[in-house]
């Protein structure tokens, strides 16, 4: 314990730990258990037991609620208050901060390196000590002196009227009442505001939300030889209030031309503004480049999606956005261009000319015409403006796609209109995202958009020797930021994340990367005395990277109480005490079943004691399958890192991919692999994959399904029931019963998303969301249905003494017995059953399950149709979010879709996962560039004998799960 000096009297005892009373919340059982404090807790359990209810639903939100009872009355008024969980008490808590597995950012424009602000570091040491070249000649530039700038002048805008304006604010927010009263004070009467000429008058000022430029006109004269020495003057004055930079705007053209007294190339006279932060932003329009808007791509319109098959002709359905020929207005137009050029709609598209066929592609001006930027499809009607705006005529096939995609606000149009269009490389830009004068400041021969497209580990050991290329002024500028972009690198790559890149899209990270860069940024703010919550961190690291993620944690609750919610095996035996939650899922869990510091901990007998201490294991098969002898052969693959490498697939098998993290998993399956299987499986797919060279063995299978962890509905009214299609079945049941008969209902009476059946006064949702003004909406149980879902009729039928709102109310379990005489229920629930989820409700909202649940749920999904025995399964880290125990059954539910002539791969770092199966394809050696390739294929006893990181630790593995060897308690 420690003590603070007496203060009056009364001192301060820290307390040892965070005690709560009497937790209630979920399936907890009124629940009692003390956290030490400033330690590394790990809350385990069987998957479904209560520990997010515990550390995330009881504790946190406790911190959350505190921290919001300690703003003033006033204050809480706009920001409202949380409900109290439920818990009898809590002790010793500090405040709170939550580190979850959620996204971090969905918006396109977000990225690793502004998440972490790594970024902005960068872009800060641009700003000041880069050498601007000239995108031109590729020459440095050089510094305009005022004489330069006046005789510029006097050639370029010789006999002209001119303005003479001095820059003073530049894409900056606020109302700037003060700058126009001191411009009038200085005398000068007009200002050019966001591009107009006005005058300034006295209490002037703008709207402080927006971004302005500002600009005194200091004069204003025809450029001739009598007007020389009043043009030097005023020139003078101008580039003294505009910080060395002038700028001219010529009356006549409108057209404003640049000068500083900074940078300029001596050979074609282009000139660049002096740099700011803003410049080497993708996010500022004074950085970002001007065709892509900064998002580094764009995309056009392919004429292989709009005519897929040349056989056919227009009217039997050529051009693929149309389809078969109607009375649609395209239809009518379509016939109008026929007669024009002479030509008929009934030919086969392959024998038209190409004059015609650009035609019908781009019309009399051409797809690439900009369209009317004020258009908006507010104005959809049938007006002849609108019927011009996306007239084939006018601007062609490919245009109406691209004029849709740009202007409509319609989210299944816009849609529609990306199925015909192709991602690519920014033209102009390159993929940098910046626009070419920004893309010419370097230092040591780098520009900005070169450092955002390193890894990690390359860009830390290129900022670590930087100094040796830097001058001595540049050294003095850089020497504080360069201390604070090493020390933020190091906290990424304490992490394990060092083979993401800087540009990486922040969308793109998977929840356990997006949760480790917020934990660098943590360990990184090197704050003291709070309580950090994880949720399983080591989602997707390769057992080496564990190590570091471990260090990284322990650097942390140095000084703070971390509590991480986790299933790791090395991070329970890493941490300082455990607390074990079960003994079962849902209502079979709530309870604290063990606790203690690891050692100790080992020689209780729960479930989770038992995977430590080993007397409970994962056995390795006694025999690998060696397939059917056919196989899937993927020749050149070469997209994102993979390096041009060929990979075969065992069919009949259970295939492991594995590899540390950024290797090239992902690039290789879910972007290649899946994407081939998917167009050759279903003739309707349009997935684009990554560049290959060729697959064979396509007709050995029929079949492809993909189960990954995005979650099954956004929506609160999807649910585990709808999704599998439980719940069309139970409908029917009701509709069936006798009361129902007499009543006249049918199975739609007993859904909860069409009238009739449902409460209308929440139309079904069970709860009412009421919208908060710049507060997150919150939802409030329906009053008038008690969140039942469903009127008073619809209750009043019953099966077995169970109402459908009853039913939707049930856990899979209770389901189980409850429908066990129907078979087509039955069946159903089983396969719910069968992949580990006994203790989800039917009817419980998909927006509340994790990546992993709803991961089992869409394996749910696909168990309960017909396999053809031809089927690849692809799974991408099944594990996530599962107990030894429940990977155990998972693994077992996997087998035997193997053991029907399916073929099952998995994305998979667990060792518990790899050592089963019948094949391993080992990627890396090492992530991001230095990946890539296939380091070692084979049986797992074959490749624990190659040199992989997989390898090593794969070999001890095997030792350890041998029949022969157990591992040491």
């Amino acid at each position: 314990m420690t003590y603070t000096e007496p203060l009056n009297g009364f001192s301060y005892e820290e307390p040892e730990n965070i005690e709560v009373f009497g937790a209630r919340v979920h399936n907890l059982k009124n629940i009692d258990v003390s956290i030490p404090r400033n330690k590394l807790v790990v809350i385990t359990g069987i998957s479904g037991s209560g520990k997010s209810s515990l550390a995330f639903d009881t504790i946190y939100a406790e911190g959350q609620r505190r921290y919001l009872e300690s703003f003033s009355a006033y204050a809480r008024q706009f920001i409202g208050s949380m409900e109290r969980p439920d818990v009898d008490k809590i002790t010793g808590l500090s405040p709170v901060i939550s580190i979850e597995q959620k996204s971090t950012n969905r918006n396109p424009r977000s990225t690793v390196g502004t998440v972490t602000e790594v970024y902005d570091f960068i872009r800060l040491l641009y700003a000041r000590a880069s050498e601007a070249y000239s995108y031109v000649t590729g020459k440095k530039m050089q510094k305009y002196t005022e004489e330069q700038i006046l005789e510029s002048i006097f050639t370029n805008y010789q006999g002209k009227m001119i303005y003479l304006l001095a820059p003073l604010v530049r894409g900056r927010k606020g109302n700037y009442r003060e700058l126009f009263e001191y411009i009038l004070k200085l005398g000068y009467l007009k200002v050019r505001v966001d591009g107009k000429i006005t005058e300034v008058k006295k209490g002037m000022q703008l709207d402080r939300y927006k971004v302005h430029d500002i600009e005194v006109v200091v004069d204003r004269l025809i450029v001739e030889d009598d007007a020389k020495p009043r043009l030097k003057q005023s020139l003078l004055q101008t580039l003294k209030i505009g910080k060395g930079m002038v700028m001219i705007y010529d009356e006549k053209t409108q057209q404003i031309g640049s000068y500083s007294r900074f940078l300029v190339c001596p050979d074609s006279g282009i000139s660049y503004d002096e740099p700011s932060p803003n410049s080497f932003s993708f996010n500022s329009p004074y950085g970002a480049c001007p065709v892509c808007s900064g998002f580094g791509r764009t995309y056009e319109v392919s004429v292989d999606k709009i005519i897929p098959n040349k056989e056919l002709s227009i009217n039997d359905g050529g051009l693929a956005p149309l389809g078969q020929r109607d009375n649609s207005y395209f239809f009518q137009e379509l016939e109008e261009i026929a007669r024009r050029l002479k030509f008929k709609l009934s030919t086969p598209i392959k024998e038209l000319p190409q004059s015609v066929l650009n035609f019908i592609l781009y019309g009399s001006v051409g797809a690439h015409q900009k369209p009317n930027e004020d258009f908006s499809d507010d104005n959809e009607d049938d007006s002849d403006y609108y019927r011009w705006f996306y007239s084939l005529q006018h601007i062609g096939i490919a245009g109406v796609i691209k004029r849709t995609y740009m202007h409509s606000t319609s989210e299944s149009r816009r849609t529609w209109a990306a199925s015909f269009m192709n991602e690519e490389v920014c033209p102009e830009c390159k993929g940098f995202r910046l626009k070419k004068e920004s893309l010419h400041f370097k230092i040591a021969d780098k520009h900005i958009g070169e450092l955002a497209m390193m890894d990690i580990a390359t860009l830390a050991k290129w900022f670590n020797d930087l100094e040796k290329h830097l001058t001595e002024r540049q050294q003095v500028i850089a020497r504080e930021l360069l201390k604070e972009i090493r020390a933020r690198l190091g906290f990424i790559l304490e992490v394990g994340l060092d083979y993401l890149t800087l540009d990486r899209p922040a969308k793109s990270l998977s929840g356990g990367e997006s949760q480790r860069i917020r934990l660098a940024t943590q360990v990184g703010a090197e704050l003291t005395g709070i309580t950090y919550i994880l949720d399983e961190p080591s989602i997707g690291l390769h057992q080496r990277d564990n190590r570091q993620l471990i260090r990284a944690l322990r650097r942390l609750s140095a000084n703070n109480s971390v509590l991480v919610v986790e299933h790791d095996r090395d991070i329970m035996l890493e941490s300082d005490y455990i607390i074990d939650i079960g003994p079962a899922a849902g209502e079979h869990g709530g309870k604290v079943v063990a606790q203690g510091a690891p050692e100790q901990f080992k020689l209780e007998h729960t479930i989770t004691a038992q995977y430590l201490n080993n007397s409970r294991t994962i056995p390795i098969p006694e025999q690998r399958r060696s397939g059917n002898g056919k196989y899937l052969l993927l020749v050149g693959a070469r997209g994102n890192n993979l390096k041009n490498i060929s990979v075969k697939f065992p069919l009949g098998t259970f295939i492991c991919v594995t590899g540390v993290s950024g290797s090239g998993k992902s690039s290789l399956i879910t972007e290649t692999l899946y994407p081939i299987l998917s167009n050759a499986c279903f003739h309707n797919s349009q997935m684009v994959p990554l560049p290959y060279e060729r697959i064979e063995g396509l007709e050995h299978i029929d079949k492809v399904i993909e189960i990954d962890q995005s979650p099954i509905g956004r929506t609160p009214r999807s649910n585990p029931a709808t999704y599998i299609k439980l719940f069309d079945e139970i409908r029917k049941l009701y509709a069936q019963l006798p009361e129902s008969k007499i009543r006249g209902y049918q199975p739609g009476r007993f859904s909860f998303n069409v009238k009739g059946g449902r409460c209308e006064a929440c139309q079904g949702g069970g709860v009412k969301v009421i919208e908060m003004n710049f507060l997150p909406d919150v939802e409030v149980t329906c009053e008038k249905c008690n969140g039942r879902r469903y009127n008073r009729e619809t209750l009043e039928v019953r099966y077995k003494g169970k109402s459908i709102s009853d039913v939707l109310n049930m856990t899979v379990e209770d389901a189980l017995q409850f429908f066990e005489a129907v078979p087509a229920i039955y069946n159903r629930i089983k396969t719910l059953s069968d992949v580990g989820l006994n203790y989800l409700r039917l009817g419980q909202s998909s927006t509340t399950l994790s990546g992993g649940e709803a991961q089992r749920v869409k394996l749910a999904a696909e168990l309960s149709k017909r396999d053809t025995g031809k089927t690849f399964y692809i799974l991408d880290e099944p594990t996530t979010g599962l107990h030894f125990e429940d990977i155990k059954v998972l693994l077992e539910l996997l087998q035997r879709l193997v053991d029907k002539g399916n073929t099952v791969l998995v994305i998979e770092h667990n060792m518990d996962v790899i050592k089963v199966a019948d094949y391993i394809i080992d990627i890396g050696p090492e992530g991001g560039e230095r990946g890539g390739t296939v380091v070692a294929c084979g049986t797992p006893e074959e490749v624990a004998k190659a040199n992989s990181h997989t390898a090593s630790f794969l070999k001890e593995e095997l030792v350890f799960s041998s029949v022969s060897l157990q591992r040491p308690v």
